[in-house]
């Protein structure tokens, strides 16, 4: 499994036509070279609930249900520290563009929430 992750790393990067050597395509090629089959086990693991908490929000909200509203909120705003943290460590504009597009979804959560108060 190991030499055939580091291939499909490898061609991937080729593919988009990444230099290796720098940076992120360097991260991810050294992240699939120290893939084990229990990381990958591991990440399946993780991604699959994470895409599922995503799913069942996306459900919730898709049919208006009040607790996914607050699922939503606090759900978007428990990345808010860490997007500061990014901030706070790197200069660019992609740490505060995230920032405050995670800041205006759980705004709007919140102002929904807030709204939905006056419901019967």
């Amino acid at each position: 499994m190991h030499h055939d992750v580091q291939h499909v790393a490898e061609q991937l990067v080729s593919h988009l036509h990444l230099n290796p050597a720098s940076r992120y395509p360097r991260v991810f090629l050294d992240a699939a070279a120290a893939l084990t089959e229990s990381r990958a086990t591991l990440l399946v693991i993780g991604a699959a609930a994470y895409a599922l908490v995503r799913f069942v929000e996306a459900y919730g909200l898709w049919h208006r249900r009040r607790w996914a509203e607050w699922f939503a909120a606090i759900s978007g705003a428990i990345y808010i520290p860490f997007e500061l943290y990014e901030l706070h460590q790197r200069a660019g504009w992609l740490a505060p563009a995230a920032l405050a597009l995670n800041i205006l979804v759980v705004a709007l959560m919140c102002r929904a929430l807030l709204r939905g108060y006056g419901r019967a």
